[in-house]
C-alpha cells in the first residue's frame, strides 16, 4: 500500500527522523492559512507547494513549487490543485491533484554548505536482507545517476537477526563525505530510518532528496513509503490511510472480491488460479506472440461467483481482445469455474469477446460438459501451449 508524502512524514516524524514542517491544503485558502502557521512556527518566509499523489517525479511535471510569500503560496496552490500531473511515472493521462503539501524552507543559509544526498531502505529478496541504497548524487536525476555512473550508488546489507550495527550506520555516513556534526546527525538518521522501516513493516522508504541543511541538520525533503499490504493487520491505522482515489479502479474492486488482480498494457485477459500459473501463462502469451492485459489469480477456493466478478473486472478493460481462461483444479473445482463462465455470459450478455478455456484437475471432466451443453460460443484446449496458439490465431481474425 502506497502512502502520500505528507502521511509518510508523519511517520517517519513519530520514529524521530527529522522531517520539515508541513501541513496539507485541500484549497487555496487552506494553503495560507498553513503557511501562516509554518512562518509563526519556523519563521520560514518561503515554502515549499507540493502535489500530493502516488507517483514520483513531482519536481518535472510542475508539481512541486517554491512561493516566496505566504499569499503565493496560495497561488500556487491555486494552480496545482485540480491539475491532471504528468510525471515519468505516471500513465499518459496523468494523476487529479486533490490535494497539496505546504512545507517550510530548509534550504536556509548557514555557515556550511547544503547538500542533496539519496537513500532508500528495502529487502533484498536474493539475499533475505534488509538493504540501503544510497548515493551522494541526490535529486530529481537519481535514475540518470544510477545509469551512467553506478559507482556513485552505495549499498548497504542488514541481516535481520542482527539489526543494524553502529559500523555500518558511520560507513553509511563516511561514503556520503559527511563530518562533523552533520556525521554524528546521519547516523542517527540511519537508526531512525531503519527502526521505522522495521516497525512499520514496510516493504520501502525512498528519501530523495536526503537533505543536508546548512546548519549540518539531516532532513527527509522528500518521503515515497509502501507498506507491506499483508502486515496491515498488525496496522489497522496505518490501514485507515490508503487513499482509493490514487489507485485503479479494477484493482480495488478486484480487492472487494479476493482477486489478486493487476492491470496491464496488452489485449490478452487472463485467469488463472494460482500466482506461479499465472505468471507462467502471461510467458507463454508473450512467446506466442500477445501480449498480457492483466495478471488475475482467482485464488484456489474461487467458486461460481468470483468467476463470474473476475470476468466483470476483465471486461471492463477496453484494450482487451480475448479472454485465456487457465484453471488447474487441485482445491479448485473445474465445474465452479465452469458454472462461473456459464453465468458470466448470462448474467452480464452481450459478450462479444472470444474465450479460450483450459480447464484440468478435478471435475475437468463435468466442467466440459457444462460448457459444451451451455451453447456458448468458448474455445476449449488440453493443453497450455495449444491455449496459447489459440490466443494468437483468434487475434489474427
Amino acid at each position: 500500500m502506497n502512502l502520500h508524502e505528507y502521511q509518510a512524514k508523519e511517520i517517519l516524524k513519530s520514529f524521530n527522523v527529522l522531517v520539515p514542517k508541513g501541513l496539507i491544503a485541500n484549497n487555496p485558502e487552506e494553503a495560507i492559512d498553513a503557511a501562516k502557521e509554518i512562518n509563526r512556527e519556523t519563521g520560514s518566509e518561503y515554502f515549499a507547494v507540493k502535489a500530493q499523489i502516488h507517483a514520483g517525479g513531482r519536481g518535472k511535471g510542475g508539481g512541486v513549487k517554491i512561493a516566496k510569500s505566504i499569499n503565493e503560496a496560495g497561488l500556487l496552490a491555486s494552480q496545482i490543485i485540480g491539475m491532471k500531473l504528468i510525471t515519468p511515472q505516471t500513465s499518459a493521462e496523468g494523476k487529479l491533484v486533490n490535494k497539496v503539501l505546504i512545507e517550510q524552507n530548509i534550504y536556509y543559509s548557514g555557515p556550511n554548505e547544503t547538500k542533496e544526498f539519496y537513500l532508500s531502505v528495502l529487502l533484498n529478496r536474493a539475499s533475505g536482507k534488509v538493504m540501503f541504497m544510497y548515493s551522494t548524487e541526490g535529486g530529481m536525476d537519481i535514475e540518470a545517476v544510477a545509469e551512467k555512473t553506478p559507482h556513485l550508488i552505495f549499498l548497504e546489507e542488514v541481516d535481520p537477526s542482527t539489526g543494524l550495527l553502529d559500523f555500518q550506520c558511520r560507513k553509511i555516513a563516511y561514503n556520503l563525505k559527511l563530518t562533523g556534526e552533520a556525521f554524528k546527525q546521519m547516523v542517527n538518521f540511519a537508526k531512525n530510518i531503519y527502526k521505522a522501516y522495521m516497525s512499520i513493516d514496510a516493504s520501502m522508504i525512498e528519501i530523495n532528496p536526503l537533505f543536508k541543511a546548512a546548519d549540518d541538520k539531516i532532513y527527509a525533503a522528500d518521503c515515497k513509503l509502501r507498506l507491506d499490504d499483508n502486515a496491515l493487520f498488525r496496522h489497522r491505522d496505518y490501514a485507515d490511510l490508503r487513499d482509493l482515489t490514487e489507485e485503479d479502479p479494477a484493482e480495488v474492486e478486484a480487492g472487494r472480491y479476493n482477486l489478486n488482480y493487476v492491470k496491464l498494457s496488452g489485449n490478452v485477459g487472463c485467469m488463472v488460479n494460482g500466482a506461479g500459473l499465472a505468471m507462467a501463462t502471461m510467458d507463454i502469451i508473450k512467446l506466442s506472440g500477445g501480449e498480457p492485459a492483466n495478471f488475475l489469480d482467482v485464488g484456489g477456493t474461487a467458486n461460481a461467483e468470483r468467476v463470474e466478478q473476475a470476468f466483470r473486472i476483465i471486461l471492463k478493460d477496453p484494450n482487451v481482445k480475448v479472454i485465456l481462461v487457465n484453471i488447474f483444479g487441485g482445491i479448485v473445482r473445474c465445474d465452479r469455474v465452469a458454472q462461473g463462465i456459464v453465468d458470466a455470459y448470462k448474467n452480464i450478455g452481450n459478450i462479444n469477446i472470444p474465450i479460450i478455456v483450459r480447464l484440468q484437475g478435478t471435475n475437468a471432466e463435468e466442467a466440459k460438459v457444462l460448457i459444451e451443453n451451455s451453447g456458448l460460443k468458448v474455445f476449449s484446449a488440453t493443453l497450455l501451449q495449444e491455449a496459447a496458439s489459440l490466443v494468437t490465431e483468434v487475434l489474427k481474425d
